[in-house]
């Protein structure tokens, strides 16, 4: 992941909390010694002056769609997501069983926390009515392009109703998750994120959901889940209240030219398959390499080298767990094509459902 370790440390120091919470842009519900308190704030008045501005345009018809979200001493946002939904980061929500809600104008809402992904850092909250105004917002339907404008909208610092500007500055990155696993397909932006964005939409100009923001860095670098993500997994915990997600249970490294020496390949390219779960999926279809010293460094040898999935390639670990996400589920039977001695080799795999954990 393109974030720093100077960053996340920047950011724990912003935040004065867990680690977790440091990393994910949630912030305590509580105002510290010297704040003032005005979550309670109606937001009406910055809405008055209406300047020929896209980004307050973006604004204006996306903020009454946007809440505060309270659950157990976290705080966070979210967003319209149905009639009777409201979209935000399981981080945010945690283990509680209901939400507090904020909405633009003040009115205040509790409903049951319906559903959780902490592998994806999504929830749903479900509420019996919605204040007049408060329309779901539509997610974008293709992914954004790096460059194009953004507008986030959330509650940092307990400051309601607050709006940053920037670009998308990546696509496709990895980020982390609350159980140690990756996120896929994730959207980087310089738009300023801090402690209480987490769960607010980073939008399009043109009024869209391009992503769930997750986690800032106070660094210009600041990450959300996909909108193609987020359309996958939240209908599922609305419906059911949970998500599951395929499973190889193998790790992939890049295949760098020091490993394609090491492996005497002729060129480095695909993934290799640096470990196996024991019990996981890929256990006796996919090899993994050993640690071995090459000229005095520690390298992985051996093992198979994974070029394609379903007959798609995958250069990167970002494109394969991308692919997993997006066009897999549980249960589905797979075609890896292999270097495996230096021939290529196709292997089939029946994907499983992700542990709760990382192995």
């Amino acid at each position: 992941m393109s974030d720093s370790s100077v960053g996340r440390r920047r950011f724990l120091e912003l935040c004065g909390a867990s680690a977790l919470a440091a990393l994910a842009g949630c912030s305590s519900s509580a105002p510290q010694e010297g704040e003032t308190a005005i979550t309670d704030a109606p937001q009406s008045t910055a809405r008055r002056a209406e300047p020929d501005s896209p980004y307050a345009e973006v604004y204006r018809e996306t903020i009454d769609s946007v809440v505060l979200v309270r659950a157990g001493g976290s705080q966070g946002t979210g967003f319209v997501y149905d009639d009777s939904h409201v979209v935000t980061n399981a981080h945010v929500v945690g283990r509680a069983s209901e939400a507090a809600v904020r909405f633009s104008e003040g009115d205040w809402s509790t409903g049951p926390v319906a559903g959780t992904d902490p592998h994806s850092d999504l929830a749903v909250v479900e509420l019996e009515s919605l204040p007049d105004g408060a329309a779901p917002l539509p997610f974008a339907d293709g992914e954004p392009v790096v460059g194009q404008e953004v507008v986030a909208i959330g509650n940092p610092y307990n400051l309601n109703g607050s709006a940053t500007t920037g670009v998308v500055s990546g696509v496709d990155r990895l980020i982390p998750s609350p159980t140690g696993y990756r996120i896929p397909d994730a959207i980087q932006t310089d738009a300023a994120v801090n402690p209480g964005n987490s769960g607010g939409p980073l939008m399009s100009l043109d009024g869209s959901v391009f992503a769930v923001i997750n986690s800032g860095g106070g660094e210009n670098i600041a990450f959300g889940i996909s909108a193609a993500l987020t359309q996958r997994v939240v209908p599922e915990l609305v419906a059911s209240g949970d998500y599951d997600h395929a499973h190889v249970g193998a790790s992939f490294t890049n295949v760098t030219p020091q490993i394609a020496a090491a492996n005497d390949l002729d060129e480095p390219r695909g993934l290799l398959v640096v470990d196996v779960a024991p019990d996981g999926p890929a256990a006796g279809t996919l090899r993994p390499s050993e640690p071995a010293y090459v000229d005095g460094r520690a390298l992985p040898v051996g093992g198979d080298v994974l070029l394609e999935i379903d007959g798609t390639t995958v250069p990167t670990p970002e494109d394969l767990w991308s692919y997993l996400a997006l066009e897999t589920r549980p249960g589905d039977a797979v075609e890896l094509a292999v270097l495996r001695d230096g021939s290529r080799e196709t292997v089939d795999l029946e994907l499983g459902t992700r542990p709760a954990t990382r192995f």
